[in-house]
């Protein structure tokens, strides 16, 4: 297998799982929260920045004010004018393509599809699924309170799309930046699994 998969995900698809057990069955790396802990030993930032970046992308206009705003807070210019968030996702992004040009590989979320778009042998997988599953998802695996799990799983849907549509400039799980979408609660996890491998592996005739 010699492509490069990034997996975006809604909140509760399964998008997780899915990559992992698709990264065991094809044999390659998976990337997740690896990607935070390389990005901050390379970068010098602690892995909780890393880690609260997207968390932070609550509202979309907010997020852009909040992040022009600290763009010209100093007065130094190049890489320093930048904001912290700014320059984490730079240093994220460095890391995301230094994996893929190490080899075959799983990557979840963090915008990999946009920061690989124009690379070749890479394949964009979107995994979506009905908000009944991921409630259920969240509540099970996550540990969600039901009471507020679709609250939550909304909240969540809306920091990522707020996040890759801010640094990206596209918008969050519009079907043509894909290759391949697939609801999750319908084929299941392990039969997405199935799908997205068999999709793969016809790619290489």
């Amino acid at each position: 297998m010699n492509k490069v998969i990034t997996i975006s995900r809604q909140y509760g698809s399964g998008g997780r799982e899915i990559g992992s057990k698709l990264a065991a069955k094809l044999g390659i790396p998976f990337y997740d929260n690896e990607l935070i802990t390389r990005a901050a030993k390379e970068s010098g930032f602690s892995e909780a920045v890393f880690a609260n970046a997207e968390k932070k992308a609550t509202n979309s206009l907010l997020y852009s004010i909040a992040m022009g705003m600290s763009s010209y807070s100093s007065q130094d210019l190049g890489f320093t004018n930048l904001s912290l968030d700014d320059r984490i996702y730079l240093a994220q992004s460095d890391v995301i393509r230094k994996v893929a040009s190490e080899g075959p590989c799983i990557i979840i979320g963090r915008c990999a599809d946009y920061i690989l778009k124009d690379m070749e042998n890479v394949v964009h997988i979107f995994i979506h699924a009905k908000m009944p599953f991921r409630i259920e998802r969240a509540i099970l695996i996550d540990g969600v309170d039901r009471d507020r799990a679709e609250e939550i799983v909304i909240k969540n849907d809306k920091r990522r799309a707020n996040y890759y549509n801010y640094h990206s400039g596209e918008k969050w799980g519009i079907a043509s930046n894909y290759h391949l979408s697939i609801d999750s609660s319908y084929l299941g996890i392990d039969h997405a699994v199935d799908c997205i491998y068999t999709y793969v592996k016809g790619l290489e005739h």
